[in-house]
Formats: structure tokens, C-alpha cells, sequence
């Protein structure tokens, strides 16, 4: 099983709505910190680097363009994979995703992969407001195409006149296939299209139970055992699944620095999934702010109990063996959920000897 290593966006630290002060901290630190993060990760042997796409929200401030990001991180590195984790594919045209990452592979000498997402929030789709009502049905019937400008066949599309016209995206990327995953919230029938598709999935311990995602796994995999080749995986399909994670030197130092950091990012997740809901079903009540405490507390107790990566050595190379025998290929560690850069390292450092010893 491979161990990746996922950023997902902590919350910067300013208000909502409001920018962070230049100068002293700021989103430059923090784009130092995930190039500092994906050296180490690099060296240590680490599987990928997972970057998301995320607009207009708290959480996630830093990551409005994969490609741009990916790119820096491409140079940065030498061997480790380079990820989306994920490209709203609605919001863009495939001919743009496919340009922009085949820059991303040439710079990085082919080690260029992408997960694609339908999109949830309401307001991300401003950069594309006729695209929200069928992202779904958008998004799959997408991936063919984008699999084929990948391969460099040509494609037609109306010009500036309305014309059609047949053209070629530009430059060609390094790999001839495009290693693509689907990212699903725990919907199964995604899962299922992903297998049909031979695609890989993208999904997430957190929100299912262990039997859940047993399902879910088995559902795909039967699905992608049906399913014709398609230049994408083989017939098993991968699993790839996030989970929070931070390995300390006991548990009682990982509840020390994770506790509060963690609540708060659920909290604010929380918030921002309920302010979309709410959007969506006028007149729903709102919750308080200990309402969404309490929630948040629930989340994190349930979460300590099984699916996430936090905890002493012993503790996540147990769940780590569970995930492996669930059918899980690999595990993106979602690291950036607030805790300082320091105790990050450190923690990538005693995962990498936990990942070691397993092998």
C-alpha cells in the first residue's frame, strides 16, 4: 500500500471573508511551508503530492489553481508523484485541463496524476454558472474526451466565429495515458461509475463506517472488473482514500496538538456545508455556534476511533494494516489540518519508519 501525502487547506487565520495581513505570516508563509512539506516528502519517499482546487471559502484559501500550484511543486521535487486532488472539471474547459497539466507533466518528466470532481458548493461555480444543475452528468461524460485530448487526438470545437474546428491541445505530455481517479463524497453509485469508467477513485475514512467503505470498495472493484479497457487503470481499479493524519511520539502528545486544531478545521467544514445546504433549502434553521461545536467535538471523538492516522506509531500502523486489508492501494495523509509545520515534519518522518518497517 503507498502512503501519499495530501494538502487540503487549513484555515489561514483571518476572519471569514477577509483577507490575511502581508508581511509577517500571510499565504506566502504558507506556500513556503507546502514546499518545505513536498522536499521532505520527496526525500523521504513518499507516493504523491495531492493539491485540491478550491474558491472563495476559508478553508482552502491557497488552493485556487492546481496547475499553477502543481507546477511549482514539479520543480521542487524530483521522483515524487505530482496530484490533483481535485480538478472541478465543470468549471473548466477540457481542453484547458488538458494544456495546463501537460505543462505540469513535461516540467515534472511525467509524474502527473489527476482526480476529478463534480463540485458541490454553490459558489464555486461563479467561474462557471451554467455548469452547476448537471456537474454531475457534466463530469463523467467528460473524462472520455479529456482522455482522448490527452492521447492527442484531435477534438472539434466552435471558434471565435462559431465555426467548428478540429485542433490538437499543445505541448504533448510525457505519459501517453493520463493516470485518472474520480473523487467521491461516499455517494456509491460514484464509486460504481469510477469502476465503469476505469478510472481510479478518490475518496475519504471520514463520514463512513468501516463496513461502509468495505462496500463501496467491493461495489467498484466489481464494476471495474466488468468494464472494457478504456486507457485507464486495469482491471482491479485503485483506492485511494484521505485521512487525517499526524503521528506522534505517544497519543497523548498527538490529543496535545491535534485536538484543537482538528475540532476547529471540522468546524469550520461543518459551517461552510451547512451554509451550502442552507442556500439550497430556503427557510432551513441555521445552527448555533455551539450546535456546531458539539458537532464538531462528535466528529473528532468518532474520528479517533477509526479512520483517520492519528495517534502513536503503534496506533496508525494498526489502522494502516486495516485499510490494507480493506483493499485500500493508498492512503493520501491529509496533513495541513492546522497543526505547526515542525510538528508536521516530524510526524512525516516517524510515518515514513512506520511505512518501512511494513514492507
Amino acid at each position: 500500500m503507498d502512503l501519499s501525502v495530501m494538502f487540503f487547506g487549513a484555515d489561514s487565520g483571518a476572519a471569514p471573508g477577509t483577507a490575511p495581513q502581508p508581511g509577517a505570516g500571510g499565504h506566502a508563509r504558507t506556500y513556503e511551508d507546502i514546499l518545505t512539506v513536498a522536499r521532505t516528502a520527496d526525500r523521504l519517499g513518499f507516493h504523491a503530492l495531492w493539491t485540491p482546487e478550491r474558491h472563495f471559502q476559508q478553508v482552502g484559501q491557497v488552493f485556487p489553481s492546481p496547475p499553477v500550484l502543481g507546477a511549482a511543486l514539479a520543480v521542487a521535487t524530483e521522483r515524487i508523484g505530482i496530484r490533483a486532488g481535485s480538478v472541478v472539471l465543470p468549471l473548466h474547459h477540457p481542453l484547458k485541463v488538458a494544456e495546463d497539466w501537460a505543462v505540469v507533466d513535461n516540467l515534472s518528466h511525467g509524474r502527473v496524476g489527476l482526480s476529478v470532481a463534480t463540485g458541490w458548493h454553490s459558489a464555486d461555480f461563479t467561474l462557471a454558472p451554467g455548469h452547476y444543475a448537471d456537474r454531475r452528468e457534466r463530469t463523467l461524460r467528460t473524462i472520455p474526451e479529456l482522455r482522448r485530448l490527452w492521447a492527442g487526438e484531435p477534438a472539434e470545437y466552435p471558434d471565435g466565429t462559431g465555426q467548428p474546428v478540429a485542433v490538437v491541445p499543445q505541448p504533448r505530455p510525457v505519459q501517453r495515458r493520463l493516470p485518472l481517479w474520480v473523487t467521491t463524497s461516499g455517494n456509491p453509485e460514484t464509486w460504481e461509475a469510477a469502476g465503469r469508467l476505469r478510472a481510479g477513485v478518490l475518496g475519504a475514512t471520514v463520514g463512513q463506517s468501516r463496513d461502509e467503505l468495505a462496500g463501496k470498495i467491493a461495489r467498484y472493484r466489481a464494476a471495474c472488473a466488468a468494464a472494457p479497457d478504456q486507457a485507464g487503470t486495469d482491471a482491479h481499479g485503485r483506492v485511494t482514500l484521505m485521512a487525517h493524519t499526524y503521528v506522534g511520539a505517544d497519543d497523548a502528545e498527538v490529543h496535545r496538538l491535534a485536538a484543537a486544531p482538528l475540532k476547529a478545521y471540522l468546524g469550520s467544514y461543518l459551517r461552510q456545508t451547512a451554509a451550502n445546504r442552507a442556500e439550497q433549502a430556503a427557510g432551513s434553521a441555521e445552527l448555533t455556534g455551539e450546535q456546531h461545536a458539539m458537532l464538531a467535538e462528535f466528529a473528532y471523538r468518532r474520528y479517533l476511533n477509526w479512520g483517520s492516522l492519528l495517534g502513536s506509531p503503534g496506533h496508525c500502523a494498526k489502522m494502516l494494516a486495516d485499510l490494507r486489508d480493506l483493499g485500500v492501494d493508498e492512503v493520501a495523509c491529509f496533513i495541513d489540518f492546522g497543526i505547526g509545520r515542525d510538528e508536521v515534519l516530524a510526524g512525516l518522518h516517524r510515518l515514513a519508519e512506520l511505512r518501512e518497517a511494513a514492507q
